[in-house]
């Protein structure tokens, strides 16, 4: 399934996909693989997001933003419904940051949540 902008599960911010890309640039062995967006038990919140290169599977939602494909599964769209994936190169609080709305808590790192 491709959905269209309007039923993207997660926004991708122009500078998360700015390093995405430049991460592809240097990591050959992720270079025509779509960025994962998922959730999974751990953390100190009870769930984390994650981030990785992967391949296309079965039932994944598939997108295109500012120039970045990304795939999800069905659960992870679902938890993170009207997510932001942004990204910073702040020295202390640097890297990719994903802020949920759907997360009753969040810790202070802002890589676990509470449903």
């Amino acid at each position: 399934m491709n959905p269209t902008e309007a039923t993207q599960p997660v926004t991708l911010t122009p500078a998360a996909a700015q390093e995405v890309l430049s991460m592809l640039q240097t990591q050959s062995e992720n270079q025509g693989k779509p960025l994962r967006i998922y959730i999974e038990k751990g953390g100190c919140s009870g769930m984390q997001y994650g981030l990785l290169f992967d391949e296309i599977r079965e039932g994944d939602q598939a997108w295109t933003a500012h120039g970045v494909d990304l795939v999800m599964d069905r659960i992870s769209a679902e938890v993170l419904e009207g997510s932001l994936v942004d990204y910073s190169d702040d020295l202390n609080q640097g890297g990719f940051k994903l802020t949920n709305p759907n997360a009753k808590r969040s810790c202070g790192c802002g890589k676990s949540f509470e449903m």
